[in-house]
């Protein structure tokens, strides 16, 4: 039995000693009483009676252990040029300061504090803080609408909100504090302090006494040492993008979170203390929260904390400067950026300028990688392209080539075999395991392993509702696909981006795989929209590439032509393929998921608002015209 193989069943048929075992790795001040408690499913909780420190882990142990000499953190920011490194003694002395600036401002162990700040280095600092003074800290992703900010502070109910003056996107710059005073109008809450970091780019007005600046919150501050916390403390709150009215606060605690993505950066990444690693993500999502900040520093990483774009900033070769120059070993990307930067750059010829001697490996997670975006990345690195799925709700990869623990043959459009502790099952409506090959609700068989969420904020019953009752005793992941014959999962999209076609029913990532094969695509999207006859029909939306033959109007058609006739060869005529447009952009949230929902509502006629969480709401707007069905009123 190979070393994947082994750990895999361990996991599954003794979780207790399997967790056991990792938990050596994370520095416990009180040890557990229990690894697994389950007397109260379908709320199950890990190392109870453990008290530890999170923050105490990721940067005290580190100096008292000698790295205090080693980067932590490297801020990486083409937008400010601005470049700054932080040891791990100097990050834990900053964090410390902080967390006595907190505690000055009434901030205790439980209390929550809001983090509204861009992708700079006072993000990493005040999360850390937070940890170390046993606070709960909830990150709302930099530049949020006000409403939306305002819904977040309502549930959370913080005693502080951290923010800045103001964020850089690309060459926009968004001020911040306008955002955040509105959202404090419009919340029941009331908070008490806000901490602003101004930014020369532009400065801040403040309402005092409310308001204070960053360096004014420092003054007279001391630092704070690191409290004990229980095992099942929270350590933070994070919100699922794109919710509507109350929003969803996953919860994740401090013991399981520790041991988990401790465990994750060895066996799944293959990184280790000293590496350098790089998740080009923001710290508003959950990659930022995982792998920019806890994971990398949990290890003895160091970690990149990149303020640009994977494009525009200056180039498509952005990425490659940022490896090159940090001599990054593991680079963690949406493929939303490669396909952005294949989109500029199609022949792959800029890494070619950059030495890349020191990257081992690319991992791709966030939204489906589409085999041929897969193989362009592999061909232009010649390094593995590692394709690995999981959500917000887990915290860290569901599915993944765990390549730490054993390298598995890739198999492009799968992200390969069930992570260690995750019982990963696919199911029919009724319950029953599907057959290999036979597509499904992808659920998790309880217990989650640690790490994962144990319920939502302050909202068991919502809990339940949303993951646990679809499928008793199992976790519903909300995405649709199958195993294979070898327990390869193949996670196919969102169960709502199953189409039933008069009967059919039919994946819209299979029809993705075959218009993203298509040489002159750069990215695409395939939507169900309501038909009369047939109940619902495919529609695809592509972007080309720039420099592709395809721009004229002649051209255009002939690759519609082609695509159609490629989705019949492939799929078959039961697919009802018949319409393609060929767009300039497709929506997409700030984390880089296509905005599918959207545009299917828009398709069907609906009066679809756009939503809290795009990045550009121009390119919804110009979708309506050609999404709108016939005779659908303007502006619908």
């Amino acid at each position: 039995m190979g070393a994947y193989a082994s750990a895999y069943e361990r996991s599954i048929t003794d979780p207790t000693r399997f967790w056991g075992l990792a938990a050596r790795d994370i520095r416990w001040l009180t040890p557990p009483d229990r690894v697994l408690d389950d007397g109260a499913p379908p709320f199950y909780r890990w190392f109870t009676g453990g008290e530890l420190n999170t923050c105490d882990n990721a940067l005290d142990r580190h100096v008292e252990e000698g790295r205090g000499g080693q980067q932590a953190l490297i801020y990486d920011s083409p937008v400010t040029g601005t470049r700054r490194g932080y040891t791990y003694r100097e990050l834990r002395d900053e964090v410390a300061l902080f967390a006595g600036a907190l505690r000055g401002l009434g901030v205790e162990r439980g209390d929550r504090v809001v983090i509204y700040l861009p992708m700079v280095p006072e993000a990493v600092i005040s999360m850390l803080a937070c940890a170390r003074i046993g606070a709960v800290h909830s990150v709302v992703f930099g530049g949020f609408a006000a409403r939306e900010l305002a819904v977040r502070v309502d549930d959370a109910r913080p005693k502080v909100v951290v923010s800045a003056s103001c964020g850089i996107e690309g060459t926009r710059v968004v001020a911040y504090k306008p955002l955040l005073d509105r959202a404090l109008e419009l919340a029941a809450h009331k908070v008490r302090h806000c901490v602003i970091l101004q930014r020369p780019q532009a400065r801040a007005d403040l309402v005092r006494p409310r308001d204070l600046e960053w360096d004014e919150a420092l003054e007279g501050a001391r630092p704070a040492g690191c409290v004990p916390v229980a095992a099942t403390d929270p350590l933070y709150i994070l919100y699922t993008s794109g919710t509507t009215g109350r929003p969803k606060g996953v919860v994740r605690d401090n013991g399981g979170h520790a041991v988990a993505l401790r465990w994750s950066m060895r066996n799944i990444y293959g990184a280790g203390p000293g590496d350098v690693f790089w998740a080009a993500s923001d710290v508003g999502w959950v990659v930022g929260h995982s792998y920019i900040v806890y994971a990398p520093l949990l290890t003895g990483c160091t970690t990149v904390l990149y303020e640009g774009k994977p494009v525009g900033t200056p180039d498509a070769g952005a990425f490659w400067r940022v490896a090159a120059e940090h001599r990054v070993k593991i680079l963690f990307a949406a493929p939303t950026a490669i396909r952005a930067i294949r989109k500029e750059d199609p022949q792959g010829r800029l890494p070619a300028g950059y030495d890349l001697s020191a990257l081992d490996a690319l991992f791709l997670a966030g939204e489906r990688l589409d085999p041929d975006t897969c193989r362009w990345a592999e061909r232009v690195l010649g390094r593995p392209v590692i394709d690995h799925w999981w959500q917000t709700e887990t915290g860290w990869p569901i599915v993944a080539n765990p390549r730490g623990l054993e390298p598995m043959p890739v198999r492009a459009g799968s992200p390969t075999v069930s992570v260690p502790g995750y019982d990963v099952r696919v199911l029919r409506p009724g319950g029953v395991e599907a057959d290999p090959g036979e597509d499904g609700d992808i659920v998790l068989r309880l217990p989650l392993p640690p790490g994962t969420l144990p319920t939502l904020w302050q909202d068991d019953e919502r809990f339940v509702e949303s993951y646990l009752t679809r499928h008793p005793g199992h976790y519903l992941t909300g995405d649709g696909g199958h195993l294979d014959e070898d327990g390869y999962v193949w996670v196919m999209g969102r169960t709502d981006d199953v189409i039933n076609v008069a009967g059919h029913r039919l994946s819209t990532g299979t029809m993705e795989e075959v218009l993203a094969a298509h040489p002159a695509v750069a990215e695409c999207a395939v939507i169900g929209v309501h038909d009369e006859l047939k109940g619902q029909v495919p529609r695809g939306l592509v972007v080309l590439k720039s420099g592709s033959p395809a721009g004229p109007a002649v051209d255009a058609g002939r690759v519609r032509e082609e695509l159609v006739r490629a989705i019949r060869e492939q799929i078959g005529p039961v697919a009802s393929f018949k319409e393609v447009a060929i767009v300039p952009a497709l929506p997409k949230t700030r984390s880089g998921k296509i905005l599918r929902g959207a545009m299917r509502g828009i398709a069907d006629g609906h009066d679809v608002p756009v939503p809290p969480t795009i990045e550009d709401p121009t390119v919804l707007e110009e979708l309506r015209a050609i999404l709108r069905p016939p005779g659908a009123a303007a502006g619908g």
